[in-house]
């Protein structure tokens, strides 16, 4: 069975549908894992997230920062932002049944030699300690407290990890690694305040997976998150946010031979707009 990784969705639920057809007609029992992201500033977040759920076993879904904002909001932890377009699900009838399977999705899957999360991964992470790190997380979000949890991850420290931190602070930097980072120094200090373009002019810092010798090079680590990167496929990388909210595409690899196949999408935000 292929597996395909699919960027992006950010609650466009139509562009989905068009390109679950392409993959079908390549493979008409796909295996699919989406990079998280699933809903917000799209124009259907409600139908987005009801359609994935709907997919069943053979689809898998890492966790996004927009997914984990969706939980805090409803929640109560965060205010919703003016561009957001999530109120359709918070107002939903079937609105707990889908945040109770959102929050019991993981934060990473190894698969066939690819990691895939929503962000990045540090350089001093092997893929073995991401899924372990992963699985903290997901121990806590699946558990009784886990909306005490979200009342606590937010926030930019540490910066740095060490296998020392415990409690919030542990939690904290790995959710801000694998959903929120992009760049990064060689000793794994994150910058979480460059949001826009993919260079970024603070002296040490790099694109996290240009740090040399990263212990994931061994790998292939499968993101999103990074619509400003585009499709990138390095030997060890695939970046797959094209931009589909911002009038670019919808795409998805598939991991046994890279094949990529796209839908193009209209303009549902103007960059700047957010």
């Amino acid at each position: 069975m292929p597996t395909y990784a699919i960027g992006d969705l950010q609650g466009c639920r139509g562009k989905l549908a068009e390109l679950l057809d392409k993959i079908r007609l390549s493979c008409p029992e796909p295996r699919l894992i989406f990079v998280g992201d699933l809903v917000n500033r799209g124009p259907q977040s409600l139908e987005t997230l009801r359609e994935v759920k709907a997919l069943g076993d053979t689809t898998n879904v890492v966790l996004g920062n927009h997914d984990l904002h969706l939980l805090a909001v409803a929640h109560g932890i965060r205010r919703a932002h003016h561009s957001d377009t999530i109120n359709d699900i918070l107002d939903a009838p079937d609105r707990d049944e889908l945040l109770d399977w959102l929050r019991h999705r993981p934060l990473a899957i190894f698969e066939d030699n690819h990691l895939l999360v929503h962000a990045g991964v540090l350089p001093q992470w092997t893929a073995r300690q991401t899924m372990e790190l992963a699985a903290e997380v997901e121990a806590v979000l699946q558990g009784p407290n886990w909306v005490d949890f979200l009342r606590q991850m937010y926030g930019n420290a540490p910066a740095r990890w060490d296998d020392s931190l415990q409690g919030p602070d542990r939690l904290r930097c790995i959710v801000n690694a694998l959903t929120r980072l992009r760049f990064c120094t060689e000793d794994g200090t994150m910058d979480l305040a460059t949001s826009k373009g993919t260079e970024i002019e603070v002296p040490g810092y790099m694109r996290w997976f240009d740090v040399p010798g990263r212990k994931t090079e061994d790998v292939t680590v499968v993101f999103g998150h990074w619509s400003t990167l585009g499709l990138t496929m390095l030997p060890n990388i695939i970046s797959l946010d094209t931009g589909c909210l911002w009038g670019g595409k919808l795409s998805a690899v598939c991991l046994q031979d890279r094949s990529v196949l796209q839908v193009q999408c209209p303009q549902y935000q103007k960059p700047g707009s957010i």
